[in-house]
């Protein structure tokens, strides 16, 4: 059986890595590159990096920027931003790219997808999907401004049929609230979907991911909650491990046994003969 993915996602404007609210304002990070290496590092699954400035300047993605932050990461990387054409996708892969992703060119050059799935194959494309709650319906959503007037899971059934091979599905609503995973669209936009779905949006702590993949999402993901908890990737890991689920582990360092307060759901701190013990332990050094 196939372990639920948990993905590390970056938003990045005017070429630094920025925390999003609502996708209408936007708290500064850090540099791509340490924000990729810090990810890598400490075992997630998959990045996913999104300039969310690229296609509304109508510009071309920053290839140099992406070849820079790909060599601090063995972990699969999937590029989204500026993607205009095939030419375009072709030197995003040589950047370092492992997948691509088209957002608002879904609805302007929907071909992309079609094009870029002959020619790379299905499991390179992804189509990344804002929704927004309007009157009880989740419906599509654009950051050019277009007056969208179909639904969240009917852009999505048209990604797949035009060839995508995954969807990211991201919630505008919840977009750094810190409130959960909205579950009841992740389940009525991958309903009738036969490809895997990304859902993203409202985690604010590791449960939130663990109720992702309790109800059998695909994957599931976050940005600006791995930016401010410290170890956040092993602690959520361990945390969704110890509640039952299966996940993969790729670093040496864990919570192993580690008591989760009921709150903050962070690690709590052991007792001093543990720690003494831990002065003298060998720990392997990690080449992941």
């Amino acid at each position: 059986m196939l372990k639920t993915r948990i993905i590390g996602v970056l938003i990045v404007k005017n070429n630094w890595v920025v925390q999003s609210i609502n996708f209408a304002k936007f708290l500064p990070i850090g540099r791509l590159d340490v924000a990729v290496e810090y990810l890598n590092q400490w075992g997630i699954d998959e990045i996913v990096i999104l300039d969310i400035d690229a296609s509304r300047e109508g510009r071309s993605p920053n290839f140099e920027m992406i070849k820079s932050a790909s060599a601090f990461s063995q972990t699969p990387l999937s590029v989204g931003g500026g993607i205009s054409s095939l030419s375009d996708m072709e030197s995003m892969l040589r950047a370092g790219a492992d997948k691509l992703i088209i957002n608002s060119r879904l609805l302007t050059h929907s071909f992309l997808i079609e094009q870029g799935a002959k020619q790379f194959g299905n499991q390179c494309m992804i189509a990344s999907i804002d929704a927004i709650k309007k009157e009880n319906k989740y419906m599509a959503y654009n950051n050019q401004k277009m007056d969208l007037d179909f639904s969240a899971k009917e852009l999505a059934i048209k990604a797949e049929s035009l060839g995508a091979g995954e969807i990211f599905l991201n919630s505008i609503d919840r977009d750094g609230m810190k409130v959960g995973l909205d579950l009841k669209l992740g389940d009525e936009v991958r309903r009738d979907l036969s490809i895997p779905l990304i859902l993203c949006g409202g985690v604010g702590k590791p449960s939130h991911l663990y109720e992702g993949i309790n109800a059998g999402l695909d994957a599931v993901a976050a940005g600006n909650f791995f930016h401010f908890t410290e170890m956040s990737v092993i602690a959520a890991k361990q945390y969704i491990s110890q509640n039952g689920c299966s996940i993969r582990f790729d670093s040496y360092a864990r919570y192993s046994n580690a008591n989760f307060d009921e709150i903050s759901e962070r690690p709590s701190r052991h007792n001093e003969d543990v720690l003494e013990k831990l002065r003298f332990e060998y720990i392997p050094e990690e080449i992941i």
